[in-house]
């Protein structure tokens, strides 16, 4: 035991499997932990380094395995798989993230404290909420196009719509439908106050960040999309420049090349759907009010001339996602010449 310099976990709910190596590779502990006696092995064994696939619990089981003095590496599950020997089971899995931590040019994804994680979870919400308001929205305007009756599209002209001519569709329906279309009525306004609960405290927790506010000066990036990217990666040392954020939000092109002719696709749309979603509406933001005034607007005005519009969209969230990794890695505050 004494000897351990590495050791690979297979997280799981209440069964976690061990694979601990010396320094020369060699197996020296090969077994299952209940969860109650998880972290007292850790706690009987010299610090060494560790290495998990990032999951769910994983940024908790890091967090309390850091404080007992080791060094904790989580990576991404697409990362391990390949070092997977064999069957696919429990130990052999333990085995693969104790090789593949020990890689010299892997990936490791941060481990988030407890505030990024509840804001991240916070921003999880609200999506979730916003999805669920769409999808009712779709089901009220179904629902009255089968008695002829149509609405315009939009949460704002829905709610006009109810305010304003509601009444008179009344008489169209079979009470039984006007009973359903007021429970749907009523579902949708308790999402929108949830939403709205949400954004205000995304938007106090941006208040108290010095690092949200520096990134809430860039054109594009706003309060919802500063918030998610502190929580996401903190002051983005993990990443070794602009460019590698851009790839991980998957915001460059998707490569298919052989035989030294390269190809290149559309995004490689990988990495954190949401955030890359906020990127691209945030530039879509940009090019729908563009101020003369600023010197992006040059940039974006001759991307035009040359590329369809998606492709300037996306482009500029490229940019943006660059400058914020550099203010937030540099500690500076937004400047016009970054453009």
């Amino acid at each position: 035991m004494n000897n351990i310099s590495v050791v690979g976990v297979d997280l799981a709910k209440n069964v976690f499997q061990i694979h601990a190596v010396d320094a020369k590779g060699r197996t020296l502990v090969r077994k299952m932990l209940r969860r109650a006696k998880f972290l007292n092995f850790f706690g009987n064994i010299p610090h060494c380094l560790i290495g998990m696939e990032a999951c769910s619990s994983s940024h908790y089981w890091a967090r309390e395995i850091e404080r007992l003095g080791h060094t904790v590496k989580l990576m991404a599950p697409q990362y391990v798989k390949p070092y997977v020997k064999t069957n696919k089971n429990d130990a052999n899995d333990a085995e693969a993230v104790c090789e593949a931590v020990t890689r010299p040019n892997m990936r490791f994804v941060t481990v988030k404290d407890e505030e990024q994680q509840a804001l991240l979870l916070v921003h999880r919400e609200r999506d979730g909420i916003v999805k669920e308001r769409t999808s009712l929205i779709n089901r009220i305007r179904a629902t009255l196009a089968e008695f002829g009756i149509a609405i315009p599209v939009g949460p704002r002209r829905l709610h006009s719509w109810f305010r304003d001519d509601f009444s008179s569709a009344e008489q169209l329906l079979p009470q039984l439908m006007v009973c359903h279309v007021q429970r749907m009525k009523r579902r949708l306004n308790q999402l929108e106050s949830d939403l709205d609960v949400l954004e205000k405290e995304i938007a106090q927790s941006s208040k108290g960040n010095p690092q949200c506010q520096r990134l809430e000066a860039v054109p594009g990036i706003g309060r919802l999309t500063a918030s998610a990217l502190v929580a996401s990666i903190g002051t983005g040392k993990e990443f070794k420049s602009g460019r590698q954020l851009s790839a991980w939000l998957g915001l460059v092109p998707k490569q298919s090349s052989s035989g030294g002719k390269p190809r290149l696709l559309g995004i490689s749309k990988r990495g954190d759907g949401y955030l890359r979603r906020l990127f691209i509406h945030g530039a879509r933001a940009v090019i729908r009010h563009m101020n003369p005034k600023r010197k992006v607007t040059v940039w974006l005005r001759d991307l035009e001339c040359r590329a369809h519009k998606n492709v300037v969209i996306v482009a500029l969230a490229n940019k943006l996602a660059r400058i914020a990794w550099s203010m937030l890695a540099n500690g500076t505050d937004y400047d016009e010449s970054f453009i």
